[in-house]
């Protein structure tokens, strides 16, 4: 490890949090009403339980920079005049704390999407104020199968990585991003780390550790070899969409727990005092989904279920140097109340058992 690695005590990683917290807004694992999910840290309220126990919050970091509903834009009319109002939410510098590896990653497929030409300049303004620190995922879980995508869970991606081992709290930064942060950091309290770069047999040995772990995983070895371009249309057309199709009850929950899922609808709401445009998270899922004038191109559930997994594994890959949109979270296996997975699809489809 040739980067500069620092430690803190695990006993005080709360001033950790603090000092960050002091000029910015910091959002961490916390547990509210029984689930975990990244909310905004309060250094005067104790009562805050940060969970950097927990493996996947409810729902992903994407939340903080494509969130599930936005102001755009506003109107108020008054007679043929047409006022043009702008109250899209001012967005300050932030750091989110607790990524994990697979969620990290979920931003490079976003990226791919929301900075392309034309871009998403709410999406670009979150993503250049945001700084992500991402935390090794000690304990990967039976449905983590982030392998599969050659994501590293012992070594996450992020503008920081952090890791917990030995009762300390490893930091190494990798990006300006990062690095701008710790010096601040360092200015503000240059006892708050110490510099451990030559004595990181302990982060070694826990790395070593996260990644036995995850071969033994039930997932360990999934491949997915099978979804090429020059596949398309044979996978378009297998007859197994209907079998796999019909355990599914259109939910949607598989699309709103994802961290690669970008659906969203534009919708105009009359506020009594003039009329609010806004975006929300929507999903392919839902059989009003891209409704037109003339109906839903896509009318039978077996059609909405396809979609959502040829976009995943084969339309989104098809056009992005080989990627698949999806980093194996597995948050879709743990949340599907019928228990119908992109595993199980890409087992099927691709012609072995399944799970």
């Amino acid at each position: 490890m040739s980067a500069q690695i620092l430690t803190v005590k695990m006993e005080n990683i709360g001033n950790l949090f603090k000092a960050i917290a002091a000029d910015q807004k910091l959002y961490l694992p916390l547990e509210q009403a029984g689930q975990v999910q990244f909310l905004p840290y309060d250094p005067a309220d104790d009562s805050q339980k940060v969970r950097l126990d927990v493996l996947n919050t409810v729902r992903s970091a994407k939340d903080l920079f494509f969130p599930q509903s936005e102001n755009m834009v506003a109107f108020k009319k008054q007679g043929k005049k047409i006022d043009i109002i702008e109250n899209r939410e001012k967005v300050e510098a932030f750091t989110v704390f607790g990524v994990r590896a697979c969620d990290a990653r979920s931003f490079d497929i976003l990226d791919r999407v929301f900075l392309s030409e034309p871009v998403d300049v709410s999406y670009a303004e979150r993503r250049a104020r945001g700084t992500v620190v991402t935390l090794a995922c000690n304990e990967p879980e039976e449905t983590c199968f982030c392998e599969t995508f050659g994501i590293d869970a012992a070594k996450p991606d992020g503008d920081i990585t952090t890791w917990i081992a030995d009762g300390l709290l490893w930091w190494q930064a990798n990006t300006n991003k990062g690095v701008k942060l710790t010096d601040k950091l360092l200015s503000v309290d240059a006892g708050l780390f110490v510099d451990s770069t030559g004595e990181a047999k302990a982060l070694e040995e826990q790395q070593e550790k996260i990644r036995e772990i995850i071969s033994q995983l039930p997932l360990h070895g999934l491949s997915l070899e099978y979804f090429h371009k020059e596949e398309l249309k044979t996978i378009f057309n297998s007859p197994k969409w209907q079998e796999l199709s019909e355990a599914c009850i259109g939910c949607g929950t598989c699309t709103f727990v994802c961290p690669t899922c970008q659906c969203y609808d534009i919708r105009d709401y009359d506020t009594g005092n003039g009329v609010q445009r806004y975006r929300c998270w929507d999903s392919c899922m839902y059989s009003d989904f891209v409704m037109m004038a003339h109906g839903n191109p896509r009318t039978s559930q077996v059609e909405r279920f396809r979609q959502r997994f040829m976009h995943k594994l084969v339309y989104y890959p098809a056009n992005n140097e080989g990627i698949f949109s999806c980093v194996g979270c597995g948050r879709c296996l743990a949340k599907c109340p019928s228990s119908m997975n992109i595993v199980k699809v890409a087992k099927t489809i691709g012609g072995e058992a399944n799970v």
